[in-house]
């Protein structure tokens, strides 16, 4: 399943395939001089699997589980309930049991850990080795 949601992110055309220009605008995110700005509402979008502009409760802990089965680790049930609540006290800060654009974004301020996977540093060395490897450019309209 997070597989499944990175390829739907990378797939800004969403026709079922990630050409090359696609592939290296949505990997631009991950790279170390991308804005954190970008990095927060990659995540954000990550979890937001409904796309309702909201992270809900059950979209937390399908990418959890799917994060823990991808990495072949096991927790259970009650530590995987006990990791979202600690998530939604904190990042709910409006207590609607939903979690806003706005929330996650301070919440992520809070907590920089849960941003240290959104930065690959090898891509630092493909562009100083290729400066014309372009990261930063605007995906076009499908067409």
């Amino acid at each position: 399943m997070f597989s499944d949601r990175v390829f739907d992110l990378f797939d800004v055309k969403q026709n079922g395939v990630i050409d090359f220009g696609e592939f290296v605008r949505s990997l631009s995110v991950f790279h170390p001089s991308a804005s954190q700005d970008d990095k927060i509402d990659f995540a954000f979008k990550l979890y937001d699997l409904r796309h309702t502009g909201f992270i809900e409760r059950e979209e937390v802990e399908q990418m959890l589980i799917a994060l823990l089965s991808e990495s072949d680790m096991k927790l259970s049930d009650e530590i995987v309930d006990a990791i979202i609540d600690k998530t939604f006290s904190e990042a709910d800060t409006k207590g609607d049991g939903k979690i806003d654009k706005d929330e996650w974004r301070n919440f992520v301020l809070q907590n920089p850990s849960l941003m240290k996977i959104m930065t690959l540093p090898y891509l630092k060395d493909i562009t100083t080795l290729f400066p014309s490897f372009v990261f930063k450019s605007e995906v076009e309209d499908a067409v």
